[in-house]
């Protein structure tokens, strides 16, 4: 049987270039093509495909939305991130969302064919040079959620302690809202419970505590 794939980028060029390498491979089967987010969840769920190659940005829907869209409802359909983003936050994200696979656009074909039947197998691929990133971001957010077990009376969340670290390096809603792909409205929710937790009244206070609380560290 061949891999059944769905290719979701709103790049057309993109698309046709993905599918002429794939297309050299007697194994391989495209059997759709999405230009946004909603339209890959769609296709995924009307196609079936056994592995969907999805770019991170996209129109309606961002990548890391359909990924754990796709993984809700159709948990057996794998997840393949294509994306020209190197940053170890993508990465965690990526992973986090549920993805089997990160590779960036200007993959060598072979490893995207390599990477493809791997993932096809049961098994996960990161981009090699990101690896390192990746193994990194843990260990820097392992060190917060050892933070946070220090600080149980405050009750902060992880993810509180997150967005308090970021509004200490200075960062606006917006900011914080792209940095962890939240919607502003999360980020103020987070604010409030965090200024309530804390005792404070605003971010200025909150910014001395989490320089004194040693959250964040002025360098």
């Amino acid at each position: 049987m061949p891999i059944k794939i769905l290719i979701a980028d709103d790049h057309a060029l993109l698309r046709q270039g993905i599918k002429n390498v794939l297309a050299l491979e007697a194994d391989f089967c495209v059997v759709g093509e999405a230009i946004d987010g909603e339209d890959a969840i769609e296709q995924a769920k009307n196609l079936q495909p056994d592995i969907v190659l999805l770019d991170i940005n996209m129109p309606k829907m961002n990548g890391l939305e359909v990924t754990r869209e796709i993984r809700a409802r159709l948990p057996r359909m794998r997840v393949v991130i294509l994306t020209i983003h190197d940053d170890e936050n993508y990465v965690f994200e990526v992973v986090r969302s549920g993805a089997a696979g990160y590779l960036l656009k200007d993959v060598e074909p072979s490893m995207l064919v390599q990477a493809i039947r791997l993932i096809n197998e049961g098994q996960s691929f990161i981009y090699p040079t990101l690896t390192r990133s990746l193994f990194d971001e843990i260990s820097r957010r392992d060190e917060v959620v050892s933070m946070l077990d220090k600080r149980k009376e405050e009750r902060l969340t992880y993810r509180e302690i997150e967005v308090l670290k970021l509004v200490g390096e200075g960062m606006s809603n917006i900011e914080i809202a792209d940095k962890l792909y939240l919607s502003q409205k999360t980020v103020k929710n987070h604010l409030t419970n965090i200024f309530r937790k804390i005792s404070v009244g605003d971010r200025t206070q909150a910014v001395l505590y989490a320089i004194k609380n040693k959250i964040v560290v002025i360098e």
